[in-house]
């Protein structure tokens, strides 16, 4: 929930409205318009638009702001869209799933450009030297991997698959989803019924969708064993629509393959020749053709040379890490999963293994450690380098940046700066870092820390829409010393 001693929209520009009508002046981080009201009141507003002169409902009051929903339209946005899905919107049982489907998609990603350059500012004290221009690429059928959940509803003798209702528990009664992959949205009605037949419908909370580029694999979780006449079921569907059933009978750990065998998981990065082989619990970016586009941007920004040591933190699988071993003379891989590092490597090997002669990868190493309690012991025991990719969760590289901070201030001789570490004296901070962030919040504390405690610059930033129709703001930055 927006909180308006952060966020504080510019005043109305039309003082005298009829009652009870407000101007919308901005969007928040949760894709609700925000307006003021005569008393300077802050309104969040569901389904409202910059621009917009609104009626609205309110069902939430503190001290110094208002939560409501839109009743009426008074004066419409011209970016205002039809939404492409009918179940988006304000009604009863609407799916929450994404937020941003009333709004033009260039006008979305415009909000969300607005969200970094306001995070970076008002968080971090930081402005970016130049603007890059925005990610952008499919607007429907992009989601390729997505959590579904699954409850029967013995008062309606139906099985529901799809995600919650707006702000609730319960799970949208959806027959159609316009971000998943068209052959899965398909899919959706023939898995209610697949559901509804089997004597475990009551024992299956989830699905997990994962899609590679050739593969689509369903991750079914089941709380109790399922039956052979089950087994055969999820088989029989399997051949109707191509896709590849997982079971997941406990944690994580425990997913395996209904039947052995069969094509692997994989997507490509054809601009580096990289083929990556993932497991469909594996985390890998929910829209692969804004993956490839991230990766190619964010190599051109490092520019790794042949003489350069390159260090990708939080590498994953090593998404990033592989196409950088294209081009730089060593990469060091550090994640905090001891599971995604063997994967790592494996998919190092395999990749080694097909490339032609003279495109060999560079020498690359993976490592397992916990990225968020970095010391500047730890990042000197690394080894000096050229260049960093920092590609962290929603948490940030908060511990990863103080250490660089902690280094640079112990060497510029401030107060109260912590000792060097042995070893410090041939170590060399990094001349360049690019930031990949899901969460310009955490982009914007750790660019506060390299810009004024570190010894960097912020040569640029931008948005990356890898969620179109929801709030979520991907992004990147790009550091340089001095």
């Amino acid at each position: 929930m927006s909180d308006p001693t952060e966020f504080s929209p510019p005043p109305p520009t039309s003082t005298d409205l009829p009652p009870g009508w407000l101007e919308v002046t901005a969007m928040d981080m949760d894709a609700q318009g925000v307006a003021r009201k005569p008393d300077g009141k802050v309104v969040f507003i569901y389904g409202a638009l910059p621009t917009e002169l609104v009626s609205a409902n309110t069902h939430r009051k503190k001290n110094n702001w208002e939560q409501a929903s839109l009743t009426e339209v008074h004066r419409q946005s011209s970016q205002r869209v039809q939404p492409g899905c009918p179940h988006f919107g304000l009604h009863a049982g609407a799916c929450g799933g994404c937020k941003m489907q009333h709004l033009h998609v260039a006008a979305q990603v415009a909000v969300k450009q607005r969200v970094l350059e306001d995070n970076l500012w008002h968080l971090g004290k930081v402005k970016a030297e130049t603007i890059l221009r925005p990610i952008e690429g499919p607007a429907w059928g992009y989601r390729y991997r997505a959590r579904l959940s699954v409850r029967y509803v013995p008062k309606k003798d139906k099985v529901l698959v799809g995600f919650h209702e707006r702000k609730s528990r319960y799970i949208a009664d959806m027959e159609t989803c316009k971000i998943l992959p068209p052959h899965v949205d398909a899919m959706l009605m023939p898995l209610r019924a697949l559901i509804g037949s089997m004597a475990a419908r009551d024992t299956c909370p989830q699905i997990e969708l994962a899609c590679g580029d050739t593969v689509t694999a369903l991750v079914l979780r089941h709380l109790e064993p399922l039956s052979p006449e089950d087994k055969d079921k999820l088989r029989a569907f399997a051949a109707a629509h191509g896709v590849q059933w997982w079971l997941q009978p406990k944690g994580p750990d425990t997913v395996h393959l209904l039947d052995e065998g069969g094509e692997p998981l994989a997507y490509g990065l054809p601009d580096f020749g990289i083929t990556m082989p993932f497991k469909p619990t594996d985390f890998t970016q929910v829209n692969p053709h804004i993956n490839r586009v991230l990766v190619t941007r964010a190599l051109r920004l490092l520019d790794a040379r042949k003489d350069e040591r390159v260090i990708d933190w939080f590498c994953g699988l090593g998404n990033f890490t592989l196409p950088i071993a294209t081009q730089a003379r060593e990469v060091l891989g550090i994640e905090g999963s001891e599971a995604l590092v063997a994967r790592s490597r494996e998919n190092y090997q395999s990749n080694q293994a097909q490339r032609q002669d003279g495109s060999a990868l560079a020498a690359t190493s993976f490592v397992a450690r916990n990225l968020f309690e970095m010391t500047p012991e730890m990042l000197i025991a690394d080894g000096a380098s050229d260049k960093w990719l920092v590609d962290p969760p929603r948490e940030g590289a908060f511990a990863l940046s103080k250490a660089l901070a902690d280094i640079h201030q112990a060497r510029i001789g401030a107060e109260d700066a912590p000792p060097l570490p042995a070893g410090h004296e041939g170590w060399q901070s990094p001349q360049r870092i690019v930031y990949v962030s899901c969460n310009p919040a955490t982009l914007a504390r750790d660019a506060g820390l390299l810009v004024h405690q570190a010894g960097y610059r912020c040569v640029a930033a931008g948005v990356v829409n890898m969620f179109p129709h929801t709030a979520h703001v991907e992004s990147m930055a790009v550091f340089e010393r001095g």
